[in-house]
């Protein structure tokens, strides 16, 4: 049963292929900059797909995730990330020092930090060991380190925060689904503030080879990386990886006002769905209900929603779907700018980088680009392009969109503070 308590956010923290913070990211997105170039972290000549959205510049550190580097040998890189992300939100909510609070207080704090694969570098790492050396050289912290709820142990741990503590796994909806399940934590009273989000490093030799052979990724843009991510596009040929982490904050209103935090928006809306119907083509008859159930739980009508963040990866088929299913619930008004023409597709972090983005659009008024659409799709949509657009005076609450394989569906209301 919903409860009256209102979800608001009071810290974002992200590292993504634009940036090791929220500001930058959101400053390199505005201004139409990519973070997709030529992989980098290996060799990727004999591959069909060539290019990644990579985190450049990143060192984990202690300054950096909270945790000394003895601790940060124990994790995989996607929980370095998802470390970083965690540490900015936790001190912009003024929660750095957490571990500190009374237990009763902690015992109220959750951590939902979610991603769609994992530890696949530590993964394959371990079996690389295994084929060489034989069974007693696997490293004995392995299995530990690629574990995807070991992410949110680790920062529990580094908090002291003694509430709910797991990872949700649902492809690229992973994080969308940990932020939805953190506000109805708190709406049902189970907990006072939850740090939710996710993270993702999975550009790896078999990571990029496997959704290569599906034939999901990009391949057609190796010579201009820069224009391989192309939402909506009638020449996008598949998605692109990309790497990072995004975390919020999320705190019963009455709790942040109690402790004079400042609020930077609120998570209003929850929409989950399934299409029961493929595990990688989507129908969009389950996008659909997602994104009018999450408008409902947010008390709110389509006509109130100003800005639509997709989740449109850049496939054929996905793109289509949505576009048409958005202009099936929202008409033709409402700006449509996809970001992951900048960032690619960080799977199971795209969710909490892209509220992040919704919640910065709605604060600053603008629709931020989609820098590769040049040549949209025929839809009945208000596709944003190259260049950011104002929103419309007073745009108070927003919508974004994470879908993933096995048809499963989320979306999220967002309204500015």
């Amino acid at each position: 049963m919903k409860s009256h308590r209102r979800v608001a956010v009071t810290g974002m923290g992200m590292l993504s292929p634009l940036g090791h913070d929220v500001e930058s990211s959101w400053k390199a997105l505005l201004a139409g900059e990519t973070g997709v170039v030529r992989i980098s972290r290996f060799d990727a000549a004999a591959y069909r797909c060539q290019v990644a959205a990579e985190v450049r510049g990143f060192e984990a550190t202690e300054a950096t995730t909270g945790m000394d580097a003895k601790e940060l040998a124990t994790c995989d890189r996607f929980t370095h990330y998802g470390l970083a992300a965690a540490c900015q939100a936790m001190a912009q909510a003024g929660l750095a020092g957490l571990k500190e609070a009374p237990a009763a207080l902690r015992e109220r704090v959750g951590v939902l930090m979610s991603s769609g694969i994992g530890g696949l570098e530590t993964l394959v790492e371990a079996q690389h060991k295994l084929d060489a050396d034989g069974p007693r050289r696997v490293p004995p912290r392995a299995m530990e380190k690629m574990l995807i709820n070991l992410m949110a142990g680790q920062i529990s741990k580094l908090y002291g925060a003694l509430g709910p503590n797991y990872g949700i796994v649902s492809a690229c909806a992973s994080s969308a689904h940990a932020i939805g399940t953190a506000m109805e934590k708190i709406r049902m009273g189970r907990a006072d503030i939850v740090l939710a989000g996710g993270a993702e490093a999975s550009i790896t030799p078999v990571g990029v080879a496997s959704f290569a052979s599906m034939r999901a990724l990009s391949s057609g843009f190796n010579e201009t990386p820069e224009q391989a991510s192309r939402p909506f596009s009638q020449t996008r040929d598949g998605f692109v990886m990309g790497e990072g982490a995004a975390a919020l904050v999320l705190e019963a209103e009455d709790h942040a006002r109690a402790r004079g935090a400042t609020i930077l928006g609120y998570v209003d809306g929850y929409g989950e769905t399934s299409d029961a119907f493929h595990n990688t083509t989507p129908s969009g008859e389950g996008a659909n209900r997602a994104m009018r159930l999450a408008v409902a739980d947010a008390g709110l009508d389509v006509a109130d929603i100003a800005y639509i963040n997709p989740h449109a990866t850049s496939t054929p088929a996905g793109d289509e779907a949505e576009a048409r299913e958005i202009g099936n619930v929202f008409g033709a008004e409402v700006p449509v700018g996809a970001t992951k023409g900048a960032t690619g597709h960080l799977l199971g972090a795209a969710g909490a980088v892209e509220a992040v983005f919704t919640l910065l659009a709605l604060r600053d008024g603008m629709a931020p680009p989609n820098r590769n659409l040049t040549d949209p799709i025929e839809a009945a949509i208000a596709m944003v392009g190259p260049k950011a657009v104002p929103l419309r005076e007073g745009a108070g609450s927003a919508l974004s969109n994470s879908f993933g394989f096995g048809g499963t569906n989320a979306s999220l209301v967002i309204s500015r503070a």
